[in-house]
């Protein structure tokens, strides 16, 4: 095919679904890069980028998206945004997912290594954390190259879940969540502030762990309400937040899946930690005071992680 040259540095969206083609709506409009999206579904990626770049004029942006069923046309990219993978559905076991998506991040990491070596990869898949551990293992790039995106996307649901319950705008929370992604995150609600006071003070213990509740279950709620589908707006916005610190090296701190190194007593895992995003990826990761219970929270999620990535190994994939 012929492919309209990107402008460099662009990013590869390799699943053309609704969170990537989200992501690429919401990395052209704000003027971010290029955008190549990728699909192996024949005319989807294709009809989508067409669908958007027909929105440029109105929009008022000069990017440009090409969508593709070919992974040659990754290419060069700088950033490679992997949402490829089956989405959580209503009674589908850990397992089933773990296994089906597997499958999927295998041949999509072999692909990106072939034709997009020195990009940044940020894996989107769930299990998220597993599934960016198995994507490093796969790609053999620098542990820095290689992240997942969560934490941004469970910080933002707590912040909106305190705004509301606060009556402010959400922009004016600040939380942290560190951990693995779902029921494994871990809100450290000694870092929480609203409007800059400590929310603790603002919220009865009993309101606040109901927040946490809902934080953790904030993917299973929506998929409950969709019931033939995941979140995509607020995880499309996350995946923008951090493709931004990353194009702009912003050396931003920003709650990402990482690769430890003995940070919080954690090892040889990805996992939620606060982390500086650059042009290098992952320049580095903070270790941010926690309580008591916060860190004996932070290391039963970590084991919990590792009993996941030994699962690969049972089910052969590792």
């Amino acid at each position: 095919m012929s492919l309209v040259e990107m402008r460099k540095p662009f990013v590869a969206i390799v699943g053309a679904g609704q969170v990537g083609a989200t992501s690429a709506q919401r990395i052209l409009e704000k003027g971010l890069s290029d955008v190549v999206l990728f699909d192996v579904v024949e005319g989807m990626p294709q009809g989508k980028a067409l669908d958007l770049m027909e929105a440029a004029p109105i929009e008022g942006h000069d990017r440009r998206i090409v969508g593709t069923n070919d992974y040659r046309d990754i290419e060069g990219a700088e950033i490679v945004v992997v949402t490829a993978g089956l989405p959580r559905k209503p009674g589908m076991s850990r397992e089933d997912l773990l296994s089906l998506n597997a499958k999927i991040i295998s041949d999509v990491c072999s692909n990106v290594k072939k034709y997009a070596g020195q990009a940044k990869v940020m894996i989107v898949t769930n299990p998220l954390d597993i599934m960016t551990y198995l994507a490093y293992k796969i790609l053999g790039f620098p542990d820095s190259r290689v992240f997942g995106m969560a934490g941004v996307l469970d910080a933002a649901r707590m912040r909106f879940f305190i705004a509301e319950r606060l009556g402010i705008v959400p922009r004016e929370v600040e939380a942290v969540v560190l951990g693995g992604h779902g029921d494994l995150m871990v809100p450290v609600s000694s870092h929480l502030k609203a409007s800059g006071k400590p929310v603790k003070a603002a919220m009865a213990a009993g309101e606040l762990s109901q927040i946490e509740k809902r934080t953790q279950d904030g993917g299973a709620e929506i998929v409950a309400l969709l019931k033939t589908g995941s979140a995509f707006y607020a995880p499309a916005s996350s995946v923008c937040e951090m493709v931004k610190a990353i194009l702009k090296d912003e050396r931003k701190v920003l709650p990402a899946c990482a690769y430890t190194r003995g940070e919080y007593g954690i090892r040889d895992i990805y996992f939620g930690v606060p982390a500086e995003l650059g042009k290098n990826g992952v320049e580095k990761v903070i270790e941010i005071s926690l309580e008591p219970e916060e860190k004996k929270g932070l290391l039963l999620s970590a084991e919990k992680v590792k009993q996941g990535v030994e699962e690969l190994t049972r089910l052969g994939i590792l």
